[in-house]
Parts: C-alpha cells; structure tokens; sequence
C-alpha cells in the first residue's frame, strides 16, 4: 500500500466465473482517475488476468492438433491434462506483475496491480492459488472476494457469452457441464472462517473483504455500483492502514490480525 499516496498497491480480485470480476473492472477503467483515487483508493491501474493466458494455450493446442502435433495443455474436451497447471497461471500473474515494475520502476508510486482469477475446489481452490504468490506480493496486496452462489455463476455465465467472442474477457463462458465441474464447489467459506478481516496464507494476514453480489449490482452498474464499491473499498483501506500501522510488514501478523473486529 502507498502510506502517501493513499493507493492500494495489489488488489487481488477474486470471485466464482462471471461473478462480477471484470464488470467491476470495467467500471474502474470508466471512472475518471481523480474520482477513482479519492473513491476506491485505485489510481492508475493495470490489470493481470489469467483468462487470457488459458486462453492462449487453448488456441495452441488446437493449431498443434491441426498441424497433427499433441496437444500441450488440454485434452479434447478442454480439460487440462495437468492440474499443475492452474498453479502455473497463478505464477505466470506475479511474473507478469514482476516484468511491469522492471519496465515501469516508478509505477507503484503512483498505481494499483488488480489481480483477477477464480479457483474452485476441482483444482485446488483459492488456499492453492494464494499459497502460489509471494510472501512479497502477498504482503502488499489486499482482497476483494465477489460473492455470488453457483446458480447465479451459471446464470450469469450463460448470458454473458458470445460465441463469435469467445476470447473476450467481458463475453467469454463455458458450457454448464464444465462450469459444474471446475466451480461448483468452492474453499471461500473454509479460507475467510478463521477471522472476519484477514485471510491466514502461511504466515501472512491479508486483508480482506466480501463484495455481495447476489442481486447483480454489477450488471446494473451505475450510482448504486459505484456506492457498494466505494463501502467495501474504503472499509478494505482501513484494514490495510490499521495492519501497517502496527508494523506488521509484509500484510498483518496472524497473531495480530483482526483485533476489534
């Protein structure tokens, strides 16, 4: 977090497919930077998001598949042929993260990282996913989880996509069968049961807090968006600030964490 500047430095987005991730992001990215810094603590911003990696390696394997080669990373139906493979995404994030401040040292003076994924139980879930970033990364990173049941993933899942654009990231989907099998269950309740505001990842507290969604605020965007964001945002901020303040760096002591929550 930048003390000064007032700015989340990580925020890692994370919530089951479709449930708001990237409608949310659309709405930072069309929020005016003095407004998005004063409201959401997020100024200029840059966004890693492992859908397009994933669907990278779905493009390749069928150009392979083409030219008579093996397909690298899924079987024919889509499945990864290793379930190592989603750690690999969570990896290819920090690199991704890492190169932007190679090229841009100042950027997280002035900037916030959002990174975006969601993880179902099927592969590993999120204590998997966050066990594979950096105590170093962790440490400057706050969490918004959006919280929507399965049927409303499903739903939103469906509506969303658009065939012709399949490798968007606002309108890409998958078939129900699919969605069922990679997100149904989900380890969110089990990871954020330990305390109300900070998530235990090894020896490290993250900040964290849900963003309800089950009425779909997100599609609706607008005022009313823009309130509930600015609510779980603010309340994120004084986590953070409350967790540094104490010293506790990198993210929060375990041992401290959530006291007078």
């Amino acid at each position: 977090m930048h003390r000064e500047s007032g700015l989340f430095e990580i925020l890692i987005l994370v919530g089951r497919p479709a449930a708001g991730k990237s409608e949310i992001i659309d709405y930072l990215k069309k929020t005016p930077v003095k407004k998005r810094k004063m409201d959401f603590h997020i100024g200029d911003f840059v966004e890693f998001d492992d859908f397009p990696m994933l669907w990278a390696w779905f493009e390749e394997d069928r150009i392979l598949e083409d030219m008579g080669k093996q397909r690298l990373h899924t079987d024919q139906a889509g499945y990864f042929r290793y379930p190592y493979l989603w750690n690999l995404l969570i990896r290819r994030l920090e690199l991704e993260y890492d190169k932007l401040l190679a090229d841009n040292p100042d950027f997280m003076s002035r900037g916030t990282a959002i990174l975006e994924f969601s993880r179902g139980s099927e592969h590993g879930g999120f204590r998997e996913a966050f066990r594979h970033l950096s105590a170093g990364l962790l440490g400057k990173s706050a969490v918004l989880y959006i919280d929507v049941g399965f049927e409303e993933s499903m739903r939103k899942n469906r509506r969303r996509f658009n065939p012709s654009r399949a490798h968007s990231i606002l309108e890409h989907g998958l078939p129900d069968e699919k969605l069922r099998r990679l997100y149904e269950e989900n380890d969110w309740a089990e990871l954020s049961s330990g305390d109300s505001s900070y998530l235990s990842i090894g020896e490290i507290g993250i900040p964290y807090r849900v963003f309800d969604n089950a009425d779909d605020v997100t599609t609706r965007g607008g005022e009313q968006l823009g309130n509930r964001l600015r609510t779980s945002l603010s309340f994120l901020w004084t986590l953070r600030t409350r967790g540094l303040s104490r010293g506790n760096i990198p993210g929060v002591s375990v041992e401290g964490k959530g006291e007078g929550e």
